[in-house]
């Protein structure tokens, strides 16, 4: 299904003075429209798809749509009006069809499809044929010669060349921060899916901690980590998990893929699910044995400015102002040195786990319901280990629900 939301999107796009978004990444497209974008985007090329979304909500929307992909989108999206970019992959479809022989049963159901004669597949995909589908479209709708929203932060300098020659006359505006504005407030099947992402990740820490003794390696706690989290999916007959990622580190040297549990260790976990492709994001430190006083002094100052930073999250206040507060207590807690660019990010679908906004000091963006955040205080010292607070929060209209239930603070084990 798609979430975007056209009637915020038409008020966004007013505001800003444009008559429609052209959208051209494949996060944005199944955004949109709410299918599977398709194979011929993972060179991160536009030109493959597109989807269209006028600024007035009386006209529809509509969208290029690769040849592989046609039956996948007509099930998964409600969007009628489209156009097929034919790509490098030869297909045919004989359902009802009969010959009398397979030469002609495929001749036939090619002309079905309408493929014209001395038809030619294109190396991978035409990314000037896209551009002149979307194009069409948007001419269709009167808007080829109106101002049109575009993620420029998107697109190669190539492909931009190729899209201005596709619509000369047509106003492409920079829309970038437009989309991730329309993106950072979540449709509530996203939150369902941030959500159950969560639930795997931390059925899957609970599996890691089991694990925790002497001698135990770091590749043996993702393991476990992630078939707990597989587990706990196929328990709960979840269809759509799509990935997991992890960042699980084990004594002194928090960067090291190695290594295995000495008496006094940190072990950092780091970890994410993906539902969908929307990914949670988590962090919970455990320590083998007693903490030394040295962890234990590092780590309650992390929990000085977790505490104080979390509690300004909520409607109307500035990320800059969170992440002000969060930096005044580590500074309060004896650590004015300490200086991060980010204590927190939004979550979705985007290419990493960490997704625009930030909980930054630059961050113009004020905080608003609906939406889903990761929330951070780590800390990464050689000779110590990795330490981190992290926690998935869901911003509603007085407050926020953090989506979490394991506890977050320093576990002796």
């Amino acid at each position: 299904m798609a979430h975007l939301d056209r009637a915020r999107a038409a008020r966004m796009m007013q505001a800003a003075g444009l008559d429609a978004l052209l959208l051209l990444s494949p996060e944005s497209f199944t955004y949109a429209t709410g299918a599977p974008a398709g194979v011929a985007t993972m060179w991160r090329r536009a030109g493959a798809v597109a989807a269209i979304v006028p600024a007035d909500p009386a006209k529809d929307a509509a969208a290029v749509v690769t040849d592989l992909f046609e039956a996948a989108f007509h099930a998964t999206s409600t969007i009628t009006d489209i156009r097929i970019n034919p790509i490098w992959v030869e297909t045919g479809d004989i359902r009802g069809l009969e010959a009398a022989s397979p030469e002609e049963l495929i001749q036939t159901a090619w002309s079905r499809q309408g493929r014209p004669a001395g038809f030619q597949r294109p190396e991978t995909f035409d990314a000037i044929h896209g551009f002149a589908l979307a194009a069409s479209l948007l001419r269709d709708r009167g808007l080829d010669t109106g101002r049109i929203g575009v993620e420029l932060d998107s697109l190669s300098v190539t492909d931009f060349q190729l899209l201005t020659s596709a619509l000369p006359g047509a106003t492409l505006i920079d829309a970038t921060d437009l989309v991730r504005r329309l993106k950072m407030i979540k449709s509530p099947a996203e939150i369902g899916h941030l959500r159950t992402a969560v639930e795997l990740a931390e059925a899957g820490i609970v599996a890691l901690r089991q694990e925790i003794a002497i001698g135990v390696s770091r590749d043996t706690l993702a393991a476990a980590w992630e078939a707990g989290a597989r587990a706990e999916a196929a328990r709960r007959n979840v269809g759509n998990l799509t990935g997991v990622w992890e960042y699980v580190s084990v004594g002194q040297n928090p960067w090291t893929r190695g290594g295995v549990v000495q008496p006094g260790d940190l072990i950092k976990v780091d970890v994410g699910c993906l539902i969908a492709g929307y990914t949670s994001d988590t962090g919970r430190t455990f320590v083998c044995g007693a903490p030394s006083p040295l962890q234990s002094r590092l780590f309650d100052a992390l929990q000085a400015a977790y505490d104080a930073g979390i509690a300004m999250i909520q409607p109307g206040i500035a990320m800059r102002e969170v992440h002000r507060i969060t930096s005044e207590a580590m500074a309060k807690a004896g650590f004015p040195g300490y200086t991060r660019g980010h204590f927190g990010h939004g979550l979705g679908a985007g290419l990493g786990s960490e997704e625009w906004p930030f909980l930054s000091r630059q961050s113009d963006v004020i905080i608003e319901p609906g939406m889903v955040l990761a929330f951070e205080t780590p800390w990464y010292v050689d000779g110590v280990g990795g330490m981190i607070i992290e926690n998935q929060l869901q911003v509603t209209p007085d407050g926020h629900e953090v989506m979490n239930r394991l506890p977050s603070g320093l576990v002796c084990l």
